[in-house]
């Protein structure tokens, strides 16, 4: 579910992202308003696939394919120039994000951060 819940908030964060270039600088109001509410909706749903990713595995997928995917609606939608140094910089993006989820342990277990967090409130220091 948490894997569901982060290509949720990709697919979230481009589309505010797509609102926010239809917006033309907060002058056209429902773009304006949209684009509020997927940024909303895209940072709620990371927010909750946290529970089950590590944050630096998840940040990398979710802001890398974000870019990704901004290219190509850029390069669809808009009609920006997709130049041979924007395709290598996505395909070094991808295999970035594929390294952090092979090398990151996104799949093993994490630390109990409630522990962690009671032992920073009862001693001041992180054991």
């Amino acid at each position: 579910m948490p894997w569901l819940l982060l290509m949720l908030a990709i697919a979230a964060e481009v589309a505010g992202t797509t609102f926010m270039k239809l917006s033309m600088g907060f002058t056209k109001l429902v773009p304006s308003i949209l684009l509020i509410v997927f940024y909303l909706l895209s940072l709620s749903l990371l927010n909750l696939a946290l529970k089950g990713i590590p944050v630096s595995v998840a940040y990398a997928i979710w802001s890398g394919m974000g870019t990704a995917f901004v290219v190509g609606v850029g390069w669809v939608l808009f009609g920006e120039q997709l130049t041979t140094l924007k395709l290598v910089s996505m395909l070094l993006i991808i295999i970035g994000v594929v390294g952090m989820n092979l090398g990151g342990g996104s799949h093993g277990k994490e630390k109990n951060t409630n522990q962690q967090e009671h032992s920073i409130h009862t001693t001041g220091q992180k054991e």
